[in-house]
């Protein structure tokens, strides 16, 4: 079975709930699709299981990007030699921003780490993927963190730019693709501000599945089978982010 989850954000204890609860395996696979880190309490915890599991395919979400952006300058070794011109105002800002937006918990665990983890860490980040495609009884599903910033139908998916699918929210109301067999998947905005009645459920509708079911913000940590178009869903222990 290939399942589908987004925005774990650190929930380690749902996550690994969740793998249960569905019975993961190595048969299956499993999509994320971004924002395993950041605001919940085991951000690191996360990353350092899907990186143990060959069968994960992750897609990289926006805060995936701050992460990489930031540490991947700051997790260096300063020497004599570059310690007075390394960083730059625009390095220490992006840093800010991002523990300012619920990096902190995540820059404090990725500092405890010995420094060949920490790089360990930031290349399977690195090495994630923008979107994926993937088929499934005459429908294709195109998996993407947050959206398609200036979209166009006819346009090819590697014609956009890498941010374009991380920080626009897409539009629900909107329908995308007019052929009704394409469906696009995404996480990054809670299923909660989606849905007529604010459940955190996944949503479907015009052409979208949303997956983002708030898990951070006391909602639920979802899983969508992509196979039998079933939801599981393991309920957020705690509200850690606002």
């Amino acid at each position: 079975m290939r399942y589908l989850i987004s925005d774990i954000h650190g929930c380690y204890e749902e996550y690994r709930g969740l793998l249960d609860k569905i019975h993961f395996s190595h048969r299956d696979e499993l999509y994320v699709l971004g924002d395993a880190m950041d605001r919940g309490p085991e951000p690191i915890k996360v990353i350092q299981d899907m990186m143990g599991r060959p069968n994960v395919i992750y897609i990289v979400g926006n805060h995936d990007y701050m992460m990489l952006s930031t540490l991947s300058r700051l997790a260096v070794e300063i020497t004599e030699n570059n310690y007075e011109d390394y960083l730059t105002s625009e390095d220490l800002l992006n840093y800010s921003c991002w523990l300012l937006d619920g990096g902190q918990v995540t820059a404090n665990q990725f500092r405890a780490l010995p420094r060949e983890e920490q790089r360990a860490v930031l290349e399977y980040l690195s090495d994630g993927l923008t979107y994926e495609v993937i088929e499934e009884k005459g429908k294709q599903l195109l998996l993407v963190h947050a959206g398609l910033r200036g979209f166009e139908e006819k346009k090819s998916l590697e014609d956009y730019a890498f941010p374009d699918f991380l920080f626009e929210r897409i539009d629900y109301s909107r329908r995308y693709y007019q052929d009704y067999r394409k469906i696009i998947v995404t996480g990054h905005t809670p299923t909660p501000n989606i849905r007529a009645d604010a459940q955190p459920l996944i949503y479907r509708g015009n052409g979208h599945i949303a997956i983002d079911c708030g898990c951070v913000f006391g909602g639920n940590l979802a899983a969508y089978c992509v196979e039998t178009e079933e939801a599981v869903y393991v309920k957020s222990r705690r509200r850690w982010g606002r």
